[in-house]
């Protein structure tokens, strides 16, 4: 008897006019998947955004977080990028220990549809009960890729959160934008010390997911593709500085109060 494959997402429908999600934030496989994984348990959790869906669940009362990893499937990809079926696709990694046929890729595209099946469905329950949303598409990026021992990426090109806003009408959702950068650049994290550095647009200006929000809501929906470097963290071991987890946590929920009062002030 085949064991049962993993949850596609988990997730709550509340009442916001702000939603969440995290794409990125699931490390489940299909068993399939699972039996042909050779990539290192390590190497897999640096690619993959582990703690964002935490994050995502405590911003807002309506939020939608994947289980199934991003090497299953890649919600954050064009449809037909999603499966990592070679290794220039994902970083260089040899991921598979035999090549996916297309049973597997096609069950994969399956999960794909599903979840945005789901988002679409929350979405528009959200524009028909408050005429418009904001959508956190939370992820983490990895800023020491030349290794644990050497020094991490120039912070002038790495800010501790990269807000990326390049698909949407910019114009439009400035007052949404400008408080949302305003509100966070304004917090002291008690961890720290000190202010975060969020800056937009400097190393990701969003992906697939924020496009599909302002190509199928171009009106009604904005999308902030929120990236936080993982200065929360080490992601070679994995090991989570759990105080500045939790104070990044509660920087990312303090915005919330402004954007919605902007969403209802400030957008037509």
């Amino acid at each position: 008897m085949h064991p049962l494959p993993p949850a596609i997402w988990c997730g709550q429908e509340g009442v916001s006019p702000v939603l969440s999600v995290a794409v990125h934030a699931g490390h489940e496989l299909r068993p399939e998947l699972a039996d042909a994984m050779v990539l290192a348990e390590p190497a897999r959790l640096r690619e993959e955004d582990p703690g964002t869906g935490f994050w995502a669940s405590r911003v807002v009362p309506t939020w939608l977080v994947a289980q199934r990893s991003r090497f299953e499937v890649d919600l954050n990809r064009p449809r037909e990028a999603a499966v990592y079926v070679r290794p220039e696709q994902c970083w260089g990694l040899e991921v598979w220990g035999h090549p996916l046929g297309p049973g597997h890729v096609r069950r994969s595209l399956a999960v794909y549809d599903a979840f945005y099946a789901a988002l679409a469905g929350i979405v528009d329950r959200a524009v028909a009960q408050f005429g418009h949303f904001v959508l956190y598409d939370v992820h983490s990026y990895n800023h020491r890729r030349d290794g644990p021992e050497a020094a991490p990426a120039d912070p002038a090109e790495n800010p501790d959160i990269n807000l990326g806003t390049g698909s949407m009408d910019r114009d439009r959702w400035a007052p949404v934008v400008e408080r949302f950068l305003a509100d966070l650049r304004a917090v002291r994290l008690p961890s720290l010390g000190r202010r975060l550095d969020v800056r937009e647009n400097v190393r990701f200006r969003g992906g697939h997911l924020a496009q599909w929000i302002h190509d199928r809501y171009p009106r009604t929906g904005c999308a902030l593709a929120v990236e936080v470097k993982k200065f929360f963290m080490d992601e070679h071991t994995g090991m989570v500085d759990e105080p500045v987890f939790q104070d990044v946590g509660d920087a990312l929920a303090g915005t919330v109060p402004g954007v919605v009062a902007e969403l209802e002030r400030s957008v037509p």
